[in-house]
């Protein structure tokens, strides 16, 4: 299996948040399988044409999401998909406590969820 990306130069998404949303989106449908071992961030960026600081802030920003890991001198691979979920959960749970402390009731919290949501997904 190889990992073909496509970065669009003509598009409005900068070209790391493309190849983050490409990977993020190629695990989770399982097309990138869990333990599947990425390329270097200078394979990667020969690759598809990025400057290497591309592809590792693509990659840090896949590693803070529990998308994938990095084992040190072993490379960087796709994450167990709970994973992702779990640090999800952790951010709900901290979002909860903190709409809390502001003394914001369930229906505001969750309106505020819900337009966020809106924001990030365009819906």
């Amino acid at each position: 299996m190889t990992l073909e990306i496509t970065i669009d130069a003509e598009s409005a998404v900068a070209p790391y948040e493309q190849l983050r949303a490409r990977i993020a989106e190629e695990a989770r449908t399982g097309r990138l399988p869990v333990g599947y071992k990425l390329p270097t961030v200078r394979g990667l960026a020969e690759q598809s044409g990025l400057a290497a600081n591309t592809v590792a802030k693509a990659y840090r920003a896949l590693e803070a999401d529990g998308v994938i890991e990095t084992r040190g001198r072993h490379g960087t691979y796709v994450a167990a998909a709970d994973a992702a979920a779990r640090e999800a959960a952790a951010a709900a749970a901290a979002y909860v406590e903190r709409s809390r402390r502001l003394g914001l009731d369930r229906g505001a919290a969750l309106a505020a969820v819900q337009e966020a949501l809106r924001a990030a997904y365009g819906d």
